[in-house]
């Protein structure tokens, strides 16, 4: 396809040259001392630098809740949001706990979730009072109730059995069976209730947040995982969207052979679809799961995009990712589906790793913007799509990804070689790294370009957000202000009017 044939009716996002940064709100820095960022000052301060620097696109990883390892692509719900990331300092303001409440300034999750326990009590007690505040959380709850009854009973039954997997809980909570879950509502409504409310406040903090940066023309860009996580309350409350057992087991599991990131592939756990029941219902799991996710963002990431024209299919009790296969799946019907709900869906296609033609014309077929990565692009060979001259106007350049190692790492990591043809392909450019691959994103002609909050601070290895296929020290990366040179903004946006990236 040229880029005369190109057409895109999705985001509007991409009529126009632009630039992002990406970092997640973890990475985020806090006052109040927490393990991670959240949606509080820092939050906003933040979009005040996007603003300032002239950046128009903030975006970051999934924000739903995750496990103890962290890892934001194995979520225990693909609509709730972080607990986490609700800014405790906000809840205080507010009146709803103390202003020296223990948990404003613990690392401890249990501390800062007792601390959401206690704003939850005082809450349930003052809309007794405010009707106005009382209806706010009635119609919250109305309106997410697709998935929040089943997501805050999950999480109340997860707890009491000591966080074990919902496959290893009772059979008759495993099979759903509808006396035991009326009994465990009535058990655990003190528990649910605080559940439901850390979501209606998650949302209230989001929106609040999502409006200041639209008045600050900034745009929040998402990211979506293809898979959920077999220990989530999606697979537990609709098990027949799943290829599981009777038991509970997944029968296969995702992951991918082996590639860039892993010499052995890699095993996610993840549960497949049944897409052939999805398909017969017009994919209305999918439908729901899109509308959560638009809620909350302006434009959409699907991560693992490759998997809707074919998926990797791990055998469930095979812990070895290269004894799996490639399974084809439904994915014209199902892009049809999502864009017959939602005309202008604003989807971006993660199509990074073992790619075929026929995924690629699946995401040209309805025009989906793809991912380009400089890290990716200095292999010796010339026709190598991600080297700037081969780019493309709707695809988005990155310097590198959350999963790549910083701009900085990644060229000490680099041989001869390979640092002869960067110095080559950029006319012996007098920029240090990784300005000089900034400038190549800011210069590309795809319409938007996204630099890592890491490179922008020239940070070095130690400062990655993700190893794949490690567990260790994943996803806790942060910043601290004092990082941020006084100029940077200054430098930054200098950069993006040379590029025409200073966006209307």
């Amino acid at each position: 396809m040229t880029e005369n044939q190109q057409t895109f009716t999705g985001s509007p996002l991409f009529a126009d040259r632009r630039a992002g940064v990406l970092l997640h709100p973890t990475s985020l820095p806090s006052n109040s001392g927490f393990a991670s960022g959240d949606l509080g000052k820092d939050a906003y301060r933040f979009i005040d630098f996007l603003a300032d620097a002239g950046f128009t696109i903030w975006q970051m990883l999934p924000t739903g809740p995750t496990h103890s390892d962290l890892s934001p692509y194995q979520s225990l719900s693909a609509h709730a949001g972080n607990p986490e990331l609700i800014s405790l300092d906000a809840l205080a303001e507010r009146g709803w706990i103390s202003l020296d409440d223990p948990g404003l300034h613990s690392e401890e999750t249990g501390e800062r979730q007792a601390a959401r326990r206690r704003a939850a009590n005082h809450f349930f007690y003052t809309i007794q009072h405010d009707r106005h505040l009382g209806h706010q959380y009635d119609e919250f709850c109305q309106s997410h109730k697709s998935w929040l009854n089943d997501f805050a009973l999950f999480l109340a039954l997860r707890g009491h059995f000591h966080r074990k997997a919902w496959n290893e809980w009772p059979l008759e909570l495993v099979q759903r069976d509808e006396q035991a879950l009326a009994k465990a509502r009535e058990q655990f409504a003190d528990e649910i209730r605080c559940y439901c409310f850390e979501q209606f406040v998650f949302y209230q903090q989001w929106q609040d947040l999502r409006r200041y940066a639209q008045h600050k023309g900034i745009y929040l860009f998402g990211d979506m995982p293809i898979f959920v996580a077999h220990d989530s309350a999606d697979v537990w409350a609709e098990q027949h969207n799943f290829r599981l057992d009777e038991k509970g087991n997944p029968l296969s599991v995702a992951g991918v052979p082996p590639d860039y990131f892993s010499e052995y592939g890699q095993h996610w756990g993840n549960p497949h679809y049944d897409w052939e029941r999805m398909e017969a219902d017009g994919f209305q799991w999918w439908l729901s799961r899109l509308r959560s996710q638009l809620n909350l963002f302006d434009l959409i990431r699907i991560d693992h995009f490759r998997g809707f024209e074919a998926y990797w299919e791990i055998p469930g009790n095979v812990k070895d990712a290269r004894q799996g296969k490639w399974v084809k799946a439904p994915g014209k019907a199902f892009l049809s589906a999502c864009f017959n709900e939602y005309r202008n869906l604003p989807l971006v296609a993660e199509n990074l790793g073992v790619i075929t033609d026929e995924v690629e014309a699946l995401r040209q077929e309805f025009s989906l913007p793809g991912m380009l990565v400089l890290h990716f692009a200095f292999d010796g060979n010339a026709d190598n799509p991600h080297l700037p001259h081969r780019h493309n106007l709707l695809d988005i350049i990155y310097t590198g990804t959350h999963d790549n190692d910083t701009t900085v790492g990644w060229y000490q990591s680099l041989d001869a070689a390979a640092r002869r043809q960067i110095d080559e392909y950029f006319f012996h450019g007098q920029d240090a790294m990784p300005w000089l691959l900034i400038k190549a994103a800011l210069a590309s002609v795809s319409r938007m370009a996204i630099v890592p909050m890491q490179d922008l601070l020239e940070l070095s290895s130690e400062h990655r957000m993700n190893m794949p296929g490690t567990t260790d020290k994943n996803w806790k990366w942060r910043f601290r202000w004092e990082q941020v040179p006084d100029h940077l903004a200054g430098k930054v946006r200098k950069l993006l009017t040379l590029y025409d990236r200073l966006a209307n």
